[in-house]
């Protein structure tokens, strides 16, 4: 059998207009190794076909329902290589397990799903059929975030003794008091439990912070206690938590969609004992790097003296701004690398293993849970 040299894909949701669907499709497309051949994009039969028509789809692999996509698509000889799941929170589980129950690879928004459970079968499920899966948290896809995972790992900063990260929007800042008469697609459904689940903030916001910060430092929260604040809401607008690591260092997130002036304000700062990194996500390209005792020295994205990972995954020149669009690239780079290597069996580098799997969604669950749980008991530490 001829090696193969390119993938094709499917996608559930992401109809025209939808925003982060487009995203997935333009990360993909800048790797140019996968093509968009089959989708169900819409429940809305219109607004399925008009999507299907715009990017080519051929009419029998434009699919009314996800269950006969992954049926049919795995029958196929030229079926579908991985799936890219971008519909809202609530139906991420279903979706997962008919295309890994079919056989098929997955790549899924975050959070994972509704329930720790769910989140495990599809783990299982997952292993048991030899499938990727990776759980798109892209905030680990920046190339920076790379260079800071090294340079702990390389001990620059010595032994981790706090952790310090917080996330502030301000677009849901009129949903306080539950009056707002400005509801948005994105408020609408984020905002309500049968889409969202048990929480919104944390769910949406707060469980990026947990990923970056356990990417780059390698710790997994132990427990946590969490004031989560709804202002009259059904659902989390703002949360506050103190963190407890597996080495018993603490670490302290905040992450909010009510804060006056914040737009998208991921700031993540790691302190050791030798030094500290800070990387902020509105300024994606620099990290802040300070040793102990000496200036603070800024880091440049695409540079002669960035390494490893970073310069690896480098796309354009240095002063060239690279942002969200290339941090989802980056993630889908090493995930269809792993996928087209199991294809073609050849063997698979750790490098192609670089990007959030299914057992990072089972610990944003497994956070979201503990965070809701310890707020409804007058934030006491919880286990994760």
């Amino acid at each position: 059998m001829a090696e193969r040299k390119k993938l094709c894909y499917g996608m559930v949701g992401g109809g025209l207009g939808a925003f982060i669907g487009a995203v997935h499709r333009k990360a993909i497309a800048l790797e140019e190794t996968a093509d968009l051949v089959a989708g169900c994009f819409s429940s809305k039969d219109g607004k399925n076909q008009e999507t299907g028509s715009f990017y080519g789809i051929e009419e029998d692999r434009l699919y009314k329902d996800y269950r006969e996509m992954a049926q049919k698509e795995a029958k196929r000889e030229d079926g579908i290589d991985f799936v890219s799941i971008v519909t809202p929170n609530a139906t991420h589980y279903q979706v997962a397990k008919a295309f890994l129950e079919a056989g098929i690879h997955v790549a899924c928004e975050k959070p994972l799903c509704f329930t720790v459970e769910q989140a495990e079968e599809l783990q299982a499920l997952a292993a048991e059929k030899n499938l990727f899966f990776a759980v798109i948290y892209t905030y680990t896809g920046y190339a920076m975030v790379k260079l800071a995972k090294e340079l702990v790992e390389k001990g620059e900063i010595g032994e981790i003794v706090n952790v310090n990260s917080e996330y502030l929007q301000d677009w849901l800042i009129d949903e306080i008091g539950g009056g707002s008469q400005t509801t948005t697609k994105l408020s609408v459904w984020r905002t309500d439990p049968e889409k969202s689940g048990i929480s919104n903030c944390v769910g949406d916001i707060g469980t990026h912070i947990e990923d970056t910060v356990s990417y780059i430092t390698g710790l997994h929260p132990k427990k946590v206690a969490a004031a989560l604040d709804n202002y009259g809401m059904e659902l989390d607008l703002n949360a506050n938590m103190l963190v407890e690591y597996e080495n018993g260092v603490h670490g302290v997130y905040s992450c909010s969609q009510v804060c006056a002036g914040h737009l998208n304000g991921l700031t993540v700062r790691i302190f050791g004992t030798k030094g500290a990194i800070e990387w902020v996500q509105e300024d994606p390209n620099y990290l802040k790097v300070t040793q102990k005792g000496q200036p603070v020295q800024i880091y440049h994205r695409g540079t002669g003296y960035i390494t490893g990972r970073a310069a690896e995954l480098n796309h354009i020149p240095s002063g060239h701004p690279e942002g969200l669009t290339y941090a989802f690239a980056n993630i889908y780079h090493a995930y269809m690398s792993a996928v087209l290597k199991q294809i073609n069996g050849q063997e698979i580098t750790q490098e192609d293993l670089d990007f959030p799997k299914v057992e990072d969604g089972v610990m944003g669950v497994r956070f979201i849970h503990a965070a809701v749980k310890s707020s409804r008991n007058g934030a006491v530490w919880t286990e994760v």
